[in-house]
């Protein structure tokens, strides 16, 4: 693998009740990965009106964390990280997020988790939102990264015109624009765009499909199996097909989560028809928190403060849950947990050797990191300390004045902390008087954390060229609107 840093431990570590499985043959594994989803999204977190009852199934018979977090507010960093278990400033993945034509993506000397467990014998797939770089001939796309299979939209489902396209049935046009003057949004196999721009009211169907036939064959051959599943929903703009349009309470943000929520219902009946429910880890989370400044198409944080873009809990702590029936024991769990830990604590079952260790810490870079700055924040146990505070455009709209994009800039020495036991809102720094010696761990940490961490070169400021925009129709004029199939 080529890494510096260990940004990762084993979830083996943190005494929740994971345990070994007795079976001989590997397990396998499936990763549901929400997009914009907020802490207080789900009904088992607390949401009055969400309807996901396989979510809910799986937090009923599975483990449901507390203290889960990404290590981006944003995109495409958050995603480096989850499928590296590096910082996404290592391997280049800031700052902000990758465009349709960018010229840089996920270095190709990263390791992925699909290339740690490929030389064990796992068929690998991934289905759905990548946003981790196309590039020229497709350089950086799932196929060169690891995985045998891909089905799925390269980059965010917002990043083309969407203003004409139909969102929900029998024609509900998309709410809002999306990004203009670029590519129809195209879908793609592999590495071969089928359709463009993608039928948002077919989609869901067409990943559902992939998905269960991916294990079905997977089984048929006797091949353990990882499916990455990362959903376009619930990001902006919302959609969903006449499965789940107008199912639920919450309007267009429930009824596209509702259409997530069928799809894993119909991941989980293959796993059971399959035989394999039994040796599979299932497990789900967010990628960043939700994006406030849609209002109620935006997604919900819970009691946690702000969401997508800043570096408060409400931007980067997520639902989570771990399912695995008759190896994971039902419960919640209080430790702390990260993206970070899913690469190790699947290699560490799939046989591989890593070094096991108990998170004590988790760091909070923003969406544009830099070495200037550093850290944002740092949570030590039950303590997080804040070095800068800013707000974001993509957590606007909301009456926390710290959350919007106003919010200036603004360092903290000493650093702002906040008890998150007691707190969790984040709304009461402690008195430092009583903390001195706190403030000195914090302290030696962030010194630590910082000497160890290398900036690589930043993949997002290469820049972008609309020649790497795809098309279905290479030659077509003129471009981007001819790009159409």
């Amino acid at each position: 693998m080529s890494r510096s840093g260990m940004d990762h431990i084993s979830l083996f570590c943190l005494n929740i009740c994971l345990f070994c499985a007795s079976s001989a043959s590997p397990p396998n594994f499936v990763f549901l990965f929400a997009d914009d989803l907020g802490f207080g999204d789900l009904g088992c977190y607390g949401h009055p009106s969400t309807l996901t009852p396989n979510l809910d199934r799986l937090a009923a018979g599975g483990l449901r964390f507390t203290d889960f977090y990404c290590t981006s507010p944003v995109c495409s960093p958050s995603r480096a990280s989850l499928l590296t278990g590096r910082y996404q400033t290592r391997s280049g993945i800031y700052p902000g997020v990758l465009y349709p034509g960018s010229i840089g993506g996920l270095p190709l000397n990263e390791t992925t988790i699909a290339e740690v467990l490929k030389p064990l014998g796992y068929a690998t797939a991934a289905v759905g939102k990548w946003h981790l770089g196309l590039g020229a001939n497709g350089t950086f796309l799932p196929t060169k990264q690891g995985f045998d299979q891909y089905l799925g939209i390269p980059y965010s489902h917002d990043q083309g015109p969407c203003q004409n396209l139909t969102c929900f049935p029998p024609d509900v046009k998309c709410f809002g624009t999306c990004d203009v003057d670029t590519v129809m949004v195209p879908l793609m196999y592999n590495e071969v765009i089928k359709q463009q721009p993608v039928n948002f009211l077919k989609l869901e169907e067409a990943y559902s499909h992939f998905a269960t036939n991916f294990i079905s064959t997977s089984v048929k051959k006797k091949q353990p199996f990882f499916l990455y599943y990362p959903s376009h929903h619930t990001h902006y703009p919302q959609y969903a097909g006449s499965g789940a349009a107008g199912r639920s309470l919450r309007g267009p943000f429930g009824d596209a989560l509702l259409e997530f929520d069928n799809t894993i219902g119909n991941l989980l009946t293959t796993l059971e028809n399959t035989g394999v429910i039994n040796n599979t880890l299932v497990f789900f989370t967010s990628d960043n928190g939700p994006e406030l400044m849609r209002m109620s198409r935006g997604g919900n944080a819970g009691c946690l403060k702000c969401g997508k873009g800043t570096t408060y809990e409400g931007g980067m702590r997520e639902p989570a849950i771990a399912y695995w029936p008759g190896t994971i024991r039902p419960g919640v769990t209080h430790e702390m947990a990260s993206t970070l830990d899913i690469l190790p604590t699947f290699a560490s079952l799939a046989g591989a050797k890593l070094p096991q260790s108990k998170r004590e810490t988790m760091m909070f870079y923003p969406e544009d990191p830099s070495e200037k700055y550093g850290l944002f924040a740092l949570r030590l146990g039950k303590y997080k300390a804040h070095f800068y505070t800013q707000g974001s455009t993509h957590s606007g709209l909301t009456p926390d004045h710290d959350c919007t994009v106003f919010a200036a800039l603004k360092p903290h020495d000493p650093p702002l902390i906040f008890d998150l036991e007691a707190d969790p809102s984040e709304n009461y720094p402690l008195p430092l008087d009583d903390l001195q010696a706190l403030l000195v761990n914090i302290k030696k940490v962030k010194e630590q954390f910082e000497a160890s961490m290398v900036f690589g070169e930043s993949q997002i400021s290469k820049g972008s060229d609309p020649n790497l925009e795809p098309c279905c129709d290479p030659q077509c004029a003129p471009k981007p609107t001819c790009c159409l199939c």
